[in-house]
């Protein structure tokens, strides 16, 4: 993995306390517990309020990296490194490309350390880099030809109505979404979305953005998004009614 390597040479302001190979051996020693499924639906948080003392250990490792500890380093890339990589992984597919966005965003956020006003917690402000390192790897890769959406969508009879109909879920599938293979499912079905339009969804239902925000971070307008984000919608309930209809397929 070549990004931090290429970090590393760029003289920054503050010199990194784990060498580029350390780095990569301790992202690789908490990757191995990583599931490539969502581990939530917005894994930025756990999603209950920092308790005293969280916020205690969260000063203290915080202190400790802005002193420039090495060990401090390595016990962030230890307990992040799998949440982010689940985060990268979302939006760029490819394993080694994710692991390279991951690895630039914790040079990155090292190298910010000194900009972090501590407004948020430390791993909500680390899930935002990882997001912007990964939406940078896709904008610097070439483009191949992309998968029309049409194809996904709905199709309709003259009179306004679907050729095949939406039939209701069944039952208890809205809470059974936390189950794992229903996680797993999700995923696979996003996956097979043009990345256009992936990458809207992703931003927006599973990453919260606002539309203005995600029209941002992308170059497109807001109008661009709220287009896109309704046929990415439209699309994933066709992938997803066939496994959820009420009675089967």
């Amino acid at each position: 993995m070549a990004g931090v390597d290429a970090l590393a040479t760029l003289a920054p302001a503050r010199a990194l306390p784990l060498p580029a190979d350390r780095l990569r051996a301790a992202m690789h020693c908490a990757g191995r517990t990583l599931l490539l499924a969502f581990p939530a639906m917005n894994p930025s948080d756990s999603g209950a309020p920092p308790s005293s003392a969280d916020e205690i250990e969260e000063a203290r490792l915080l202190a400790a990296l802005r002193a420039g500890e090495e060990a401090a380093f390595e016990e962030l890339v230890r307990r992040q490194t799998p949440r982010l990589l689940a985060v990268a992984r979302r939006f760029l597919r490819n394993a080694e490309d994710a692991g390279d966005a991951v690895q630039e965003a914790f040079v990155s956020a090292f190298r910010s350390l000194d900009r972090f006003a501590g407004s948020s917690r430390l791993s909500t402000w680390l899930h935002r880099i990882v997001v912007n390192a990964a939406l940078m790897k896709l904008r610097a890769r070439r483009r191949a030809p992309e998968q029309s959406i049409e194809e996904l969508l709905p199709r309709f009879l003259e009179d306004g109505h679907q050729v095949h109909p939406s039939r209701p879920w069944a039952a208890g599938l809205e809470e059974a979404v936390h189950q794992a293979q229903i996680r797993d499912l999700v995923l696979r079905s996003i996956e097979q979305l043009p990345e256009s339009y992936r990458v809207v969804l992703l931003l927006r239902d599973i990453e919260e953005l606002g539309s203005e925000e995600t029209a941002r971070l992308l170059g497109i307008t807001p109008n661009a998004v709220k287009i896109r984000l309704h046929r990415a919608r439209q699309a994933l309930r066709g992938l997803l009614d066939p496994h959820f209809r009420r009675g089967g397929a």
